[in-house]
């Protein structure tokens, strides 16, 4: 089973809001998920992004592969630089 870690779309029209999830990759975008690991909020200005950081890491470790957005904003939040230097040292 190949595991993603992906956002997940919830709100309303025009007012989107997402949970970062672990989802298989067969599953569909707002289907089954394994486990909730943030939210996303591009609406807001500022602390739009809420990301439990050791659920992430503990999937990134275990090979889920995050997509391209998820992966930025876990850029943003520092959390995939951490990921890199800690798959680099071999913890």
């Amino acid at each position: 089973m190949a595991v993603k870690i992906r956002l997940k779309r919830m709100g309303a029209k025009q007012r989107p809001y997402y949970r970062i999830v672990a989802a298989d990759s067969r599953s569909p975008r707002d289907g089954k998920f394994i486990e909730t690991l943030g939210t996303y909020n591009p609406i807001e200005k500022e602390n739009n992004v809420d990301v439990d950081e050791e659920k992430v890491l503990k999937w990134l470790n275990n090979g889920a592969m995050p997509t391209d957005t998820v992966k930025n904003i876990l850029s943003a939040n520092g959390i995939w630089t951490k990921f890199k230097t800690t798959k680099k040292s071999g913890k």
